[in-house]
């Protein structure tokens, strides 16, 4: 199927390198269906709707290894193979990729057009069309470690993927008190593979919208205009549908802490939405369920717990109040229907869960 016009590829220097591959990948030949990808975070060769795609878990600059491997993989899904990867690689006049600019507002900027703003910073970075995700995302850690890894973002300012725009996103919005920001997950079926996608959702004045990256435009950016979480998520399904994809799940997870510095981990999954075992009423009834559960948690001023484990066996520290984030689980807070989230804060995160190819 034709490729999106969801951000082009690009040819950024990561350090210690050569330009990366800037070339988009063609749509994968058919393989078998499979109900669940690869989803171990120490899966080195993860999947993208059947086709290959790699981590760099060396950090930056990359390593010879890490940066051969990705030229061999682009060699490999790119309808030119290997001509491609010399092109580019024995090119001794390519161009100078400008840096974006990180956005900055003055305290009179309203607060949609900040989005725009951070979007469009998003959108300059362009979408990694190389198969090698150059930032590794460990859903697993404290959001003050996920905002260090957003700073070095900007700072590198080489293409992301999904999962990293998310990150990214929360990062440059930390600022917006009055915005909520909470994790949207899809699952699609297409040609008999699954595909992933992660994009930040937003909720403004109780308007709700998403900030994100997609190889196509109308998977990625949506202004706070949805009236409720249900209109923003069937617009959504109806972009997938247009993509000859079909919508299976549905994940989502409670509202971001603003404070860069926190301890506490992103809830990713707080509800888990199955297509195929809801009705399309039951569908919108459990998305405006947990749109009430967000905004009670936010009256309540309770959040996700703290990661750490002592403080977890620690229920009678002094420094907890009687609207300790840990009663949360209790079953008086936790929501009647819909899948929930499992409690093991040591299961191992879904690095394949953002994933998407159309």
């Amino acid at each position: 199927m034709p490729m999106p016009g969801g951000g082009g590829a690009a040819a950024r220097r990561p350090p210690g390198g050569e330009a990366a591959a800037a070339a988009p990948a063609p749509a994968p030949a058919p393989a078998p269906a499979r109900e669940e990808e690869q989803e171990e975070e120490g899966e080195e060769d993860l999947r993208d709707g059947g086709v290959p795609f790699f981590v760099n878990r060396g950090g930056l600059p990359v390593d010879e290894p890490t940066w051969e491997r990705m030229w061999r993989h682009v060699a490999r899904i790119h309808p030119e193979g290997e001509r491609v990867a010399q092109r580019i690689r024995g090119a001794s006049d390519l161009p100078k990729i400008p840096i974006p600019s990180v956005p900055a507002f003055q305290p009179s900027t309203p607060i949609p057009e900040r989005l725009e703003a951070v979007q469009r910073y998003i959108r300059e970075l362009q979408y990694n069309h190389t198969g090698t995700q150059f930032f590794e995302i460990k859903k697993s850690r404290p959001l003050t470690g996920l905002m260090d890894l957003a700073k070095e973002m900007t700072k590198e300012a080489l293409p992301i993927k999904c999962l990293e725009a998310v990150i990214l996103g929360i990062y440059l919005t930390n600022n917006m008190t009055t915005l909520d920001r909470f994790p949207i997950s899809f699952k699609t079926h297409f040609s008999g593979n699954y595909f992933r996608h992660i994009v930040l959702g937003v909720n403004f004045g109780g308007r709700y919208g998403a900030l994100g990256i997609s190889r196509r435009e109308e998977l990625m950016y949506k202004a706070p205009v949805f009236r409720t979480l249900s209109e923003l998520i069937f617009d959504f399904e109806e972009a997938y549908r247009r993509c000859w994809h079909t919508l299976k799940k549905v994940k989502l997870g409670h509202c971001v802490s603003h404070d860069p510095h926190s301890v506490e981990q992103i809830e990713w999954k707080h509800s888990i939405l199955d297509l195929d075992k809801l009705s399309r009423e039951d569908f919108r009834k459990d998305l405006e369920r947990h749109a009430r559960d967000m905004r009670l948690k936010i009256g309540k001023g309770t959040g996700p717990p703290s990661p750490t484990k002592d403080r977890k066996k620690d229920v009678s520290s002094p420094q907890r109040g009687q609207a300790s984030p840990h009663r949360r689980n209790s079953r008086g807070d936790r929501r009647p229907s819909g899948e929930k989230k499992p409690t093991d804060s040591k299961a191992m995160p879904d690095l394949n869960g953002y994933q998407i190819r159309v």
